[in-house]
């Protein structure tokens, strides 16, 4: 039988709730992707409180399957440019098809990552396929979908930390899993510079869907009530 323990869930009034949940949209609504890092070290104490948000993320069968890479030396982190930049390069001039180029336009990018050496930090997300316990075999359910709902809560607490980061991948990321000696049971899912912003940093000006644009509510009408 499985173990259950009680919940103490958070309990306030419609007023408040409205309150904080809009509090909270104005703190998300002011994150960005930054590419232009400052070399101003972060703390290790604050990255781990970091990562530990990243890991209370609901997964699939409670598998957790998720591992969380800091990389803070310079020799790693430079070589991790050389290579991310070679796959990025052969992608800009010859994989991304037209399309794709001018979608990227808005954005200012191109293959040189500096913020690979400059940022003060690398989280190198990676993730777990399956767990091996001696000749036994453990599979892991939903394991993109659960890595995917940690990096979510990562990249807000970076922000609420005031700290900046952008998602990076570089593709293929083979060459993670090989620099960072990685298992066979690993993937590179996700490549996340953190640090501040470096002075008088600027982002592209453009703007997040409107909130007609992404819902659409099926809720019984008032005349059907």
């Amino acid at each position: 039988m499985p173990n259950f323990i009680p919940y103490h869930p958070l309990s306030f009034s419609p007023e408040e709730q409205l309150r904080r949940a809009q509090e909270f949209f104005d703190l998300c609504n002011r994150r960005r992707t930054v590419r232009e890092y400052s070399s101003k070290p972060v703390a290790r104490e604050l990255l781990e409180t970091l990562i530990r948000t990243a890991g209370t993320a609901p997964s699939g069968a409670n598998k957790q399957p998720w591992r969380f890479v800091v990389v803070t030396d310079p020799s790693i982190k430079r070589e991790i440019r050389i290579a991310a930049e070679k796959e990025e390069k052969e992608s800009y001039e010859h994989r991304m098809p037209q399309e794709w180029l001018d979608d990227l336009a808005a954005l200012g990018t191109d293959w040189h990552k500096e913020f690979l050496e400059i940022a003060p930090a690398l989280i190198v997300v990676f993730t777990i396929e399956y767990e091996k316990e001696g000749a036994k075999t453990h599979k892991n359910y939903y394991v993109k979908e659960s890595v995917g709902l940690a990096v979510g809560l990562l990249l807000t607490a970076i922000h609420n930390a005031g700290l900046v980061s952008l998602t990076h991948t570089p593709s293929p990321m083979n060459f993670l899993q090989k620099i960072l000696h990685r298992p066979v049971n690993e993937r590179p899912f996700l490549l996340i510079p953190v640090g501040y912003p470096a002075e008088d940093v600027k982002v592209p000006d453009i703007q997040r869907k409107r909130l007609e644009e992404i819902v659409e509510w099926k809720a019984v009408s008032t005349e059907q009530r």
